[in-house]
């Protein structure tokens, strides 16, 4: 259950980092409160896996999954560039969130 909820916890850490982005400086309410709904959430999950997982491992996977989704959507809507590099440097990043939980 602790590698659920760290999962879908490093997936609100990117949903609040594209809110923060979009909120302008926190002038636009409807962003501003998907960040704080979401950091709430993505920090309480966190949390909750550090319980019963490593603490390195817990946040690394937490982060490396946020990062990945993070810049992935900016590559789908256009807000970053796409190149080979960067796709292989993801792909490397969830090969190592994927191997931090095979070697746990």
């Amino acid at each position: 259950m602790s590698w659920l909820v760290l999962i879908l916890s490093g997936v609100l850490e990117a949903v609040w980092a594209v809110a923060v982005g979009r909120s302008e400086g926190f002038s636009r309410l409807g962003p501003s409160l998907t960040f704080a709904v979401s950091l709430l959430l993505s920090m309480a999950g966190l949390a909750y896996a550090m319980r019963e997982l490593p603490v390195g491992t817990s946040y690394a996977v937490w982060v490396g999954i946020g990062a990945a989704l993070t810049v992935g959507y900016g590559m789908v809507t256009g807000a970053e560039p796409i190149s080979t590099v960067k796709v292989l440097l993801l792909c490397g990043l969830i090969g190592c969130v994927v191997g931090l939980k095979l070697a746990h």
